[in-house]
């Protein structure tokens, strides 16, 4: 019997009748059931494949109560974190058994918790928001009340449902390393104010140069993108007294070696340059960007191993699960100048 056979997709009895099997241990098979003989699941799972079956979510949720779904929130963005956080979330949710349903939205009210709230008219059996909630955060938590929810981002009072990258070390682990090569202070181009991390970076930079008893310098600000980088880059370079810039994202990094090549600053001769994130394209900059690596690959599957908990025992109860990052040295950073 082949695929071709149904009008319709085949069912769950149309996979029972040509394996020879009852409806219930096709139903075991597919439930990973031990009760079931290796030869017996080993048959059930051929006819699967060859007749094309695919499981009906709809009528196993009406059964188990659950859609074996996950729901994920991110940004309308092409930044790389949001990028390859969703690839995390889906390998892990993939590891897990589930499928991923995603939402895309702007950082409006209206916009984060509409995107929401189709998460939850979908019947998803948790969600994983990965977007900076500011003013929504308190309907989205009224929205999110009676399902699982994690947050990667941190900028919602969620207690232990949190699953992120460090920032605070982050940014600690970026201030020091100039500071140690000798530069007098580090000047910061910051990210949106709106998100967090980029609130979490811009506080603990400036408690590292309070705390080593150093000047701190006027904050610029970028939006994420190597544009905003490279304006911000024609700015600084163009003030000798910088010699040391921690920038909050790689991309925005970009754009800041390429202002200071244009405008004759050395890198590092004369201004050493520290990015976050370590992406793929940092190791291939010119010259290679010493960053402080985060994997957001390893957030997504962290986050989606935290959520599945959720969803089995709603009252667990966990530490945030914070990813310490790593500095990544590499040829953009050096001591400062002779005199400097």
């Amino acid at each position: 019997m082949s695929a071709q056979q149904f009008t319709r997709g085949p069912a769950m009895r149309d996979v029972a009748a040509a394996a020879g099997v009852s409806a219930q241990t096709v139903s075991r098979v597919l439930n990973e059931h031990p009760n079931v003989q290796d030869s017996t699941r080993k048959r059930v799972l051929a006819v699967i494949e060859d007749l094309g079956y695919r499981r009906n979510n709809t009528a196993r949720a009406l059964v188990t109560g659950r859609s074996k779904t996950i729901g994920v929130l991110t940004l309308a963005t092409n930044n790389y974190s949001r990028s390859s956080l969703a690839l995390g979330v889906e390998l892990g949710a993939r590891e897990a058994g589930y499928t991923v349903n995603s939402v895309t939205s702007d950082l409006s009210v209206k916009g984060l918790t509409d995107a929401v709230s189709r998460l939850v008219f979908q019947g998803v059996d948790g969600i994983i928001i990965a977007a900076p909630l500011q003013e929504a955060a308190e309907k989205i938590d009224k929205i999110t009340s009676r399902i699982p929810t994690i947050n990667t981002d941190g900028s919602s009072d969620m207690g232990d449902r949190k699953v992120g990258v460090d920032q605070d070390i982050a940014a600690v682990l970026a201030t020091k390393h100039l500071l140690e090569l000798g530069h007098k202070t580090v000047w910061h181009v910051s990210g949106p104010n709106e998100w967090s991390d980029a609130a979490s970076r811009l506080t603990s930079w400036r408690r590292t140069l309070q705390e080593a008893g150093r000047d701190v310098p006027p904050v610029l600000h970028g939006d994420w993108s190597p544009e905003s980088g490279y304006q911000n880059g024609l700015i600084l370079g163009r003030m000798p007294e910088v010699t040391a810039i921690f920038v909050a994202s790689d991309e925005m990094a970009f754009g800041v070696l390429r202002a200071l090549n244009e405008l004759g600053r050395r890198v590092p001769e004369d201004v050493s340059v520290v990015g976050i994130d370590d992406i793929d394209l940092a190791a291939f900059s010119n010259p290679p960007l010493t960053t402080v690596r985060q994997s957001f690959e390893e957030t997504g599957r962290r986050a989606v191993q935290q959520l599945v908990a959720y969803i089995a025992d709603p009252s667990i109860s966990t530490e945030p699960d914070l990813v310490s990052p790593t500095l990544i040295v590499r040829a953009s950073t050096a001591p400062p100048p002779d005199g400097k």
